[in-house]
């Protein structure tokens, strides 16, 4: 039987909400991306429990986490997060971030070195979501994400909406409904209605990494890191260039490439994923 999570909330303001497994196996700390929320890890959760007590944390602005009047800059959820870890565990975790978790997982990594045993970082798109977002279909589906958050209705209500956000491909634009199917979808719609619409406000203005140095970060991750990039070619968002940037700069950095996939690695090659993550893990134990 799977273990008996527990629901908390952090005692720092703004409170985080996260789901513990409260198991005696080590952490892993599971960051989700924008626009999601702790449920986006379901997939890979049950052979991630066999090794792993499992915490899902909903970032600020997110899921049931509190809303923020301050802003929602990658530094404001790295410094949230940071206070979490220290307040929250005793002993060396695991982190794995998707996305914006994966900007946080590097800072983490950094900055609550001696708090991170191992990090893994899926597809952190940097200024792919930061200054060049203009130049990327991510400025356009946000625009239109943030306009079903702020939408009344139910999940069905805010499904429907999300079909017909227009967003550009290689062979010109088209609807959302004909590239995702209806379970995306709907819980990308279900995560929406969770969502606080100020969270896009400044991805869409392409400020969101403002004064989150990112290239900094590199040279201070000292424990052992798996990058795992998307291809960019499908819609990954760490660039060639970014990993040109990294590999030089990182002490003990795996890379491993998924030739073909899309932004959300997980969620396509779920057990790949998972995979990827306990060899890495094993190879560092």
């Amino acid at each position: 039987m799977p273990p008996a999570s527990l629901y908390w909330r952090s005692p720092s303001f703004p409170a985080l909400h996260f789901q513990d497994d409260q198991t005696h196996l080590p952490v892993m700390l599971l960051l989700h991306g924008v626009t999601r929320h702790g449920g986006d890890w379901t997939l890979l959760l049950p052979e991630l429990r066999r090794h792993w007590r499992v915490v899902l944390l909903d970032h600020l602005g997110h899921g049931k986490s509190d809303r923020s009047a301050a802003g929602y800059h990658v530094v404001d959820y790295a410094k949230l997060t940071a206070a979490f870890v220290r307040d929250t565990f005793h002993e060396p975790i695991v982190v794995v971030g998707h996305s914006l978790g994966a900007m946080v997982a590097l800072s983490l990594a950094a900055d609550c070195a001696d708090q991170v045993s191992h990090v893994v970082l899926e597809d952190p798109p940097f200024h792919t979501m930061g200054e060049n977002i203009s130049m990327t279909p991510y400025r356009d589906l946000f625009i239109g994400m943030q306009a079903v958050a702020r939408a009344n209705g139910g999940v069905d209500r805010r499904a429907q909406m999300l079909a017909e956000v227009t967003v550009s491909t290689a062979t010109g634009p088209a609807r959302l409904g004909d590239l995702r199917d209806e379970q995306s979808l709907r819980f990308s719609a279900e995560c929406l209605s969770h969502l606080d619409p100020e969270v896009l406000t400044c991805v869409i203005a392409g400020k969101w990494l403002d004064g989150f140095d990112y290239e900094s970060l590199w040279l201070r991750v000292e424990c052992p890191a798996l990058l795992l990039q998307a291809d960019p070619t499908s819609g990954g968002t760490f660039t060639d260039a970014d990993l040109t940037t990294a590999l030089p700069l990182m002490q003990n950095l795996k890379h491993v490439r998924f030739e073909g996939t899309g932004h959300q690695i997980h969620g396509t090659h779920p057990k790949r994923f998972v995979q990827e993550v306990l060899d890495f893990s094993r190879s560092h134990n």
